[in-house]
């Protein structure tokens, strides 16, 4: 079986007395999927820079990582083969930039950005291991821990 590793941001601000999390619709997906910014690392790359860079690429916003939040593990199927990949997710905080403002070429990949509610993300996002680090980031973020 083939092994993949990938990473990806909890990107969240507060406005307004909220804490809100940056989200994307990938191209190719149902309208109202919502998943969090994420991709896999690059030769030589580690997950916390894997993390910072598709975070930027996929959101517009460049962060630093808070905390690391924790893996996910599943097994899908591309092309016939069966692959076991593993996502770590990191908390970050913004640091610059804007949502929506991708790179070049980046619409082929990210069709909608939008900041949501960081208490609905565990109900919003289309991935039961993504809701679960979004449940994470909540409760670390409740709890004054970060």
């Amino acid at each position: 079986m083939r092994r993949e590793r990938s990473a990806g941001g909890v990107l969240v601000r507060r406005m307004r007395g909220r804490e809100w999390i940056a989200v994307i619709r990938p191209r190719g997906k149902p309208e109202g999927t919502w998943v969090l910014p994420k991709g896999l690392l690059d030769a030589g790359e580690s997950g916390a820079d894997a993390a910072l860079r598709e975070t930027a690429e996929e959101t517009g916003v460049e962060g630093r990582i808070v905390a690391m939040l924790g893996d996910v593990r599943y097994v899908y199927t591309w092309e016939g083969e069966r692959v076991f990949k593993v996502v770590r997710f990191f908390l970050l905080r913004p640091v610059r930039g804007r949502l929506g403002a991708l790179p070049p070429g980046m619409e082929l990949e990210v069709v909608e950005t939008r900041w949501v509610p960081l208490e609905t993300a565990p109900s919003l996002l289309a991935y039961r291991g993504e809701r679960e680090i979004a449940q994470r980031a909540v409760e670390a973020l409740a709890a004054d821990a970060l």
